[in-house]
């Protein structure tokens, strides 16, 4: 893989949800995205972005409790995971995560640091830091369609 990656510096919700927008119509599936920050740093504003731009109009929440929220948009599968609370990465085993990583899906996994050892590597990393209204985001690409999703973008 390149090195090439794509910075940007958002202020404010309404800038990281149309970051989010951007990457909906840069990303094809199959793509597994992994989402990265600290706790506050907006990847579930990133992700309703996203769900909004692919034409979801339903609530946006995080999957904290859940594990995993399926949404069915126009036929397309997107898959929003948060593993904050995995115990243990052979969870997501029993969670499925098998069968989803085999059909043709878009999956955006928060906290992917505790599914490591499970999950394979990611074709994008979005890695989101700062605070307050501030943020800073970099994008880099893991796989081909990594790449090509990144010069989408």
């Amino acid at each position: 893989m390149t090195d090439a990656a794509i910075e940007r510096e958002l202020r404010g919700e309404a800038a990281q949800e149309a970051f989010g927008a951007m990457l909906a119509a840069a990303c094809r599936p199959p793509l597994l995205v992994f989402l990265d920050g600290d706790l506050g740093a907006g990847k579930t504003t990133l992700v309703r972005g996203l769900l909004r731009a692919l034409g979801h109009a339903g609530a946006v929440k995080s999957p904290t409790y859940t594990l995993i929220e399926p949404y069915d948009i126009d036929g397309r599968s997107v898959y929003h995971l948060d593993l904050y609370r995995l115990a243990d990465p052979g969870e997501l085993e029993y969670l499925g995560l098998r069968d989803l990583l085999a059909e043709r899906a878009l999956i955006l996994v928060e906290w992917p640091r505790r599914g490591a050892g499970w999950l394979p590597p990611a074709d994008l990393v979005v890695h989101i830091d700062g605070s307050g209204d501030r943020r800073r985001l970099r994008v880099t690409a893991g796989t081909t369609r990594g790449e090509q999703a990144l010069s989408d973008l």
